[in-house]
């Protein structure tokens, strides 16, 4: 049994938290090649220094959107599976995302009870419903209740979209009812609007100032974009893309490469705004698609972004 790294450093904005996003091989892999398949993302991720995985519970979003998915759904293995494999083999922690509105409150109770005891989870994030359109047969709400009533000593995260914040302006009341339901910090969608990010975390250190408590770590995920089609996904999955940064991306003769200098700008911004403002960040990287040299692109987004935020974090204690 392992103890969270989130755990040991989430008070202490002074030190940041570093991972690596993916997803489960799809569903119809055979389970023999899932493990050689983790095997080759850690291979792959043996030149940088991360503290874990996140690993996604991919859902289908068709009910959020009219517009056609650029890239169709496939169901994936189970994140649960994919996750032991993952921390068995890299001995790292692994943060485990579980959407809960498609079941019962007996499925979800009997999830977390397998995901302790035969999978070794520690670290969950739960997820909503992506739309109020559909069957929602268990709310986040009464997810985080059975999770109370479960009396496992989960790790809890939560997700925070900064372009809700954009449009309804409430983003940050939502980190802290969140919060008051067992969150202990934070993963935000990918972001490629730093002002919107920017106003989000402003908001939610200000409340958190005006009510007496410290603001939870929030992990700030990047992702590289290296075609239109991938940039298609993106605004398909909701994240907020300014067009000039659309313009931008998609006139380049190098996509991927201006997207990662979009990325390392937009986080300059963030911490040049909000490190004063005393929230514990940390980074998430995550490739959205298969492709290969987006995937590469996104370990070389990872070291990039890691170096920038050691060294702001070094300078502020100057």
């Amino acid at each position: 049994m392992y103890k969270s790294i989130l755990k040991s450093k989430s008070t202490d904005p002074k030190q940041g938290v570093y991972f690596i996003g993916t997803t489960p091989p799809k569903q119809d892999t055979d389970i023999e090649l899932v493990a050689g398949i983790a095997d080759k993302l850690l291979e792959r991720l043996s030149s940088i220094d991360y503290d874990g995985l996140i690993v996604y519970d991919i859902q289908d979003e068709t009910s959020r959107i009219d517009k056609p998915r650029p890239f169709p759904f496939k169901y994936t293995h189970d994140a649960r599976l994919y996750s032991k494999l993952l921390h068995d083999k890299s001995a790292k922690p692994v943060i485990t995302y579980k959407s809960v509105s498609q079941g019962s409150t007996a499925d979800f109770a009997r999830w977390l009870s397998d995901a302790w005891h035969q999978y070794s989870v520690r670290d969950i994030v739960l997820v909503g419903s992506p739309s109020s359109e559909g069957e929602i047969k268990l709310s986040l709400p009464q997810a985080y209740q059975t999770l109370r009533d479960h009396k496992l000593d989960f790790h809890l995260g939560g997700v925070t979209i900064a372009e809700r914040h954009i449009s309804k302006g409430d983003e940050h009341l939502r980190l802290r009812a969140k919060e008051l339901q067992g969150c202990e910090f934070f993963i935000s969608q990918a972001v490629y609007n730093a002002q919107a990010t920017i106003d989000l975390l402003t908001r939610y250190a200000l409340e958190c100032k005006s009510q007496g408590v410290k603001p939870k770590r929030v992990i700030l995920t990047f992702s590289p974009c290296g075609s239109a089609k991938t940039l298609a996904f993106i605004e398909w999955l909701g994240i907020s893309v300014p067009e000039a940064t659309s313009l931008r991306i998609l006139q380049s003769e190098n996509p991927l490469k201006e997207s990662l200098q979009i990325s390392r700008n937009n986080f300059e911004q963030i911490l040049q705004s909000c490190l004063p403002l005393d929230i514990p960040l940390g980074l998430n990287i995550e490739s959205l698609t298969n492709r290969k040299e987006e995937i590469d692109a996104a370990i070389l987004l990872f070291k990039l972004l890691k170096a920038t935020l050691d060294l702001k974090l070094a300078e502020s204690q100057l």
